[in-house]
């Protein structure tokens, strides 16, 4: 510790963040277990149990939030896992420097739009009236579709959306492990006249399974977690029988019921589960290409 003072400085503010804002709020999980009053506070409110967790369970909607949240999630991650890996390979094979930066900022830039502009946008072009898709629907002799409204439709526009929006940024890692491969193995490629596909499946691929695999079993702890805010401002009268997952069904009922510990509940709830998903994939990744997080 005193050879190395300075390194501890450097963290210092980063252990504060994560004491103050991670773990004292972990005080607050009991709530999940008390009927709280705010008048109350936390340590008078009174004890209740399981009550909360077994109003959620045999709540009506209960069926619907959990199956509308895994799924939209796992379609997700069927869609956003792979893309970034795919788009990192083909910017590798990039060689002029120019081009592969201004391909690299075009597909990052997405990434920084907020929330509430991308669904903007969602609702602009997806318009049944003046929107870019309606317009050539109508123009081929089809009839205009509130998008938007579709139940049907809520999932792949929230997919395509997100790709769009993050696929970019999802291959700066990727592109780190490659930064950092010995250029000397694609020269030896090269001399044995190993074609751009024989180049990606023995050298980038193998480069590139330790961070992919990481990604993947953190991708798999958010499971029951989404991004609420997108679902939110998406979701319409027509949708709600897709767009209604479990995210928006906490921030309706516990902000705008005030029902704090019951949504408190919920929320351990999930994340419980996700814990219990990524100690799984974990184990599992470990055992299959003995790559884990831990």
């Amino acid at each position: 510790m005193k050879n190395n003072w300075q390194l501890y400085v450097l963290i210092l503010p980063a252990v504060i963040y994560f004491i103050v804002f991670n773990y004292f709020p972990l005080y607050g999980i009991q709530i999940a277990f008390k009927d709280y009053k705010a008048a109350s506070g936390i340590a008078g409110s009174a004890w209740v149990g399981l009550k909360h967790f077994e109003n959620f369970f045999n709540a009506y909607y209960f069926k619907r939030l959990l199956s509308n949240t895994l799924l939209l999630n796992v379609f997700n991650l069927l869609w956003s896992f792979p893309i970034p890996l795919i788009l990192a390979i083909f910017l590798n094979q990039i060689k002029s420097p120019k081009r592969k930066r201004f391909i690299q900022t075009s597909i990052y830039v997405p990434y920084f739009i907020s929330t509430v502009v991308l669904a903007g946008m969602l609702y602009i072009f997806l318009s049944p009236t003046s929107g870019i898709f309606n317009i050539m629907r109508t123009s081929l002799g089809m009839k205009a579709v509130d998008y938007m409204s579709e139940a049907a439709a809520f999932r792949t526009i929230y997919i395509i959306s997100g790709v769009w929006q993050t696929a970019g940024w999802g291959t700066i890692l990727y592109m780190a492990s490659l930064a950092g491969v010995d250029t000397s193995l694609y020269e030896a490629a090269e001399i044995d006249g190993a074609s751009i596909w024989q180049k990606i499946r023995y050298i980038d691929l193998p480069s590139l399974v330790s961070v992919a695999m990481m990604v993947f079993i953190l991708d798999c702890g958010k499971l029951l977690s989404s991004n609420t805010d997108k679902a939110l401002v998406m979701q319409t009268a027509g949708n709600i029988p897709t767009s209604d997952i479990i995210g928006v069904y906490v921030y309706n009922v516990g902000l705008g019921s005030g029902q704090f510990s019951y949504t408190a509940a919920i929320g351990l709830f999930v994340n419980l589960i996700n814990f219990i998903l990524i100690m799984s994939v974990n184990k599992l990744s470990k055992k299959v290409t003995d790559v884990g997080l831990f």
